[in-house]
């Protein structure tokens, strides 16, 4: 699987970004929740754990769910993953997420694309959970991008996480117990490459053109619409980057328009 490939390469980007900061520098807070850098790569090193236990120990994830269940309500995620790790931080930290994500890309490169896997919330098939981790590293990178004053220079690897943004278009309304309000909007965005990739057709819904990169941005919900220089046009269309979301869990809302934003300077 291409994603496995692609997994891998926005996790050494990141982790190249990771490289030349001081312990301390991984406990600066982002504009993510307030959490710090330490809090994001614990999150992602958990949760690729997790996605080789569902491919590789049924039970273990089962066992690995109860126990995360039983301390995360109340918003206490990064407290379980900390406690998870042992407190692992800085850059034991970052080389041992490092590694892990070499090993689950090797894992996931022998799979089945179609093998059903058990996951927190619906079963997913082996090439949608890859898909899914190389989303969540891209998407929870971007604040560190951020608070670090980064510009990240993304590929087109990123098309795996716009097909996400198009397949989960139904999701986003059943989530929030919605009847889709028409059919989905088309798109047209410029990928990194300077290719053109186009989904939907022309109709009432409205038009969506512009940046791949901010489409990734909006539906991973790591920037509010407002500060994109994304297109929108269609009644629909605004519904849409007004709530989309790509990712599992309820129904989370956007941030508000000028919370999530690159730094003015960098490290």
């Amino acid at each position: 699987m291409q994603q496995t490939i692609d997994f891998l390469d926005e996790s050494r980007a990141l982790c190249a970004l990771l490289t030349p900061l001081s312990e301390a520098e991984f406990e600066m807070p982002t504009q993510f929740k307030g959490w710090t850098i330490n809090n994001i790569i614990r999150h992602l090193h958990v949760w690729n754990i997790a996605v080789d236990l569902s491919l590789q120990d049924e039970a273990a994830l089962g066992a690995f769910v109860a126990a995360m269940m039983a301390v995360v309500r109340g918003g206490k995620l990064p407290e379980f993953e900390a406690s998870y790790l042992d407190g692992l931080s800085g850059h034991a930290l970052r080389n041992a997420w490092i590694a892990h994500a070499g090993t689950t890309a090797d894992a996931f490169a022998s799979a089945d694309p179609k093998l059903r896997l058990k996951w927190v919330g619906p079963d997913m098939s082996a090439l949608s959970s890859i898909t899914a981790r190389l989303m969540e590293t891209w998407a929870h990178g971007q604040a560190v991008y951020d608070v670090l004053g980064m510009e990240r220079q993304d590929t087109d690897r990123i098309g795996n996480i716009v097909r996400l943004g198009v397949n989960t278009w139904g999701f986003t309304w059943k989530n929030r117990r919605i009847e889709p309000p028409g059919q989905m909007p088309k798109l047209r965005l410029s990928a990194p490459s300077g290719a053109v990739w186009e989904y939907g057709e022309p109709s009432e819904s409205g038009m969506i053109f512009g940046s791949a990169t901010e489409f990734c941005q909006v539906v991973t919900q790591c920037r509010n619409i407002a500060d994109t220089a994304l297109e929108v046009t269609g009644e629909v269309a605004h519904q849409w980057m007004a709530v989309a979301q790509c990712f599992a869990g309820p129904p989370q809302d956007p941030p508000i328009k000028g919370t999530r934003h690159r730094a003015d300077k960098g490290v």
